[in-house]
């Protein structure tokens, strides 16, 4: 998991290990997550499979980035 402030909102990218048969290589499920004063504001559903950790958690916070530019 990664987090950061952004706008005043904590975001936080997440990477959910995936694995749906032995003999396939692990792939990770990404989500986001916005909170703002120890409150959810907005949670993402899951937004792709990747390949790394690292690539999941990125597109969970960009995830989150856009949400709040949009709504802000």
């Amino acid at each position: 998991m990664e987090s950061e402030i952004y706008r005043g909102y904590n975001i936080w990218g997440h990477a959910i290990r995936q694995q749906e048969e032995l003999l396939q290589p692990e792939r990770y499920a990404a989500s986001g997550t916005i909170t703002q004063n120890n409150r959810v504001i907005e949670a993402s559903g899951v937004l792709g499979l990747f390949d790394r950790d690292e690539e999941a958690q990125h597109a969970g916070l960009e995830w989150a980035r856009a949400w709040i530019d949009s709504h802000g």
